[in-house]
């Protein structure tokens, strides 16, 4: 079990840009501010709560952590942060904080919601924010809570960039993609790609296929949790034996399952070629193990979203608008190509310029259940 540990920001810390872009049963928090750091001179807390993945999970959880600690350096202020290590520790993490005297807690991953809203009802001078979900636990169309801020991707925008991309690049004429949990905010991912690849077929008279998605049923291939090991690599071997040369593999760390299996594939056939598709960081910057399999990431800009959201609380102007990205706020995005920039076709770039602003203008419908 981990305690939540009170942080003090530092000056210098590096917000990353968008759109190029669960610790168990917690004590008490214990002063943990590194020699040099600065004092606060905001009394104002903010803290969040991880999922599963834990905050070094180089995707989701890591992002809005770095939001936390960005936030907090522009106020002047501490914060606290806490990991779940499983959906157990929910519940009993927020009250600690609450009883910290947070005055924001931020949550991340829609696994979250029901004790987000718990939470919020309890304490209503508090204010929350949860990442990826609209906290809408009885489906009656409106957060459940007035002082939960959700904080929403429509990262189908994004994907669908890259299921261009991928099918663009794909010399098998076979893509594959598959997730932790068919949850919206990781098929939304896997939609977005499908659609993607689908317009390529349209546009170029291609006929690239997409393995692991189903768009008409809503449904794919799915390992029922979100840890690499595994189940993950068997699905990502699944694809890459049905011919599968590009894969997008949805659901935090599962990545790395599937780095491993596509390494392993062209280690045994040294003339097959196997990319990988990246999602919410920029996974050529934040995990480097895998650097020359990734084609692109589909990018959210977590860290900056949080980041706005706790200055605006810790300056008294918490709304609890929703927040939604989308490629028109830059919000959400993909990576460069980084190694793949030779590889890919000359024209793949101003092609991907183009569709975005066909989607920014409305020309081009992508769906997902935050669409319109």
């Amino acid at each position: 079990m981990r305690k939540p540990t009170r942080r003090t920001a530092y000056s210098g810390l590096a917000i990353a840009a968008v759109g190029i872009l669960l610790a168990g049963c917690a004590a008490a928090p214990e002063d943990d501010t590194d020699t040099g750091a600065e004092e606060a001179t905001s009394d104002f807390l903010p803290c969040m709560i991880s999922d599963t993945g834990g905050f070094d999970d180089k995707s989701f959880n890591q992002l809005g952590f770095e939001g936390l600690q960005g936030g907090a350096e522009a106020l002047g202020s501490d914060y606290l942060e806490v990991e779940s290590n499983t959906d157990a520790d929910y519940a009993p993490n927020l009250d600690n904080l609450a009883a910290e005297g947070c005055n924001l807690i931020v949550t991340v991953g829609f696994n979250l919601a029901a004790a987000t809203v718990e939470a919020a009802n309890a304490n209503p001078d508090i204010n929350y924010s949860i990442i990826d979900d609209v906290a809408d636990t009885d489906f009656d169309g409106t957060t459940d809570a007035e002082n939960i801020k959700p904080i929403v991707f429509d990262t189908a925008q994004a994907a669908f960039l890259a299921g261009y991309a991928a099918a663009s690049w794909s010399t098998s004429g076979i893509v594959g993609t598959f997730g932790g949990m068919n949850f919206p905010t990781v098929s939304v991912f896997m939609d977005g790609f499908a659609q993607g690849v689908a317009y390529h077929n349209e546009e170029k008279g291609t006929d690239v296929k997409v393995l692991g998605w189903d768009t008409a049923a809503q449904d794919g291939t799915f390992i029922g949790g979100f840890e690499p090991g595994t189940d993950a690599l068997a699905a990502a071997n699944n694809l890459i034996d049905q011919g599968a040369d590009v894969l997008l593999p949805v659901g935090g760390p599962i990545y790395q399952s599937a780095g491993e299996a596509i390494n392993a594939a062209m280690t045994a056939n040294s003339d097959r070629k196997i990319a990988m598709i990246g999602v919410d960081a920029d996974l050529y910057e934040s995990d480097p193990t895998y650097s020359a399999l990734y084609l692109t990431s589909i990018l959210k800009g977590i860290d900056v979203a949080v980041a706005d959201v706790v200055e605006a609380a810790g300056n008294d102007n918490f709304d609890n608008t929703p927040f939604l990205g989308t490629l028109e706020n830059d919000a959400v995005g993909i990576a460069p190509f980084h190694d793949f920039e030779g590889e890919v076709s000359d024209t793949l770039q101003a092609e991907l310029d183009e569709i975005k602003a066909g989607i920014i203008a409305g020309e081009i419908t992508v769906a997902s259940y935050l669409a319109g």
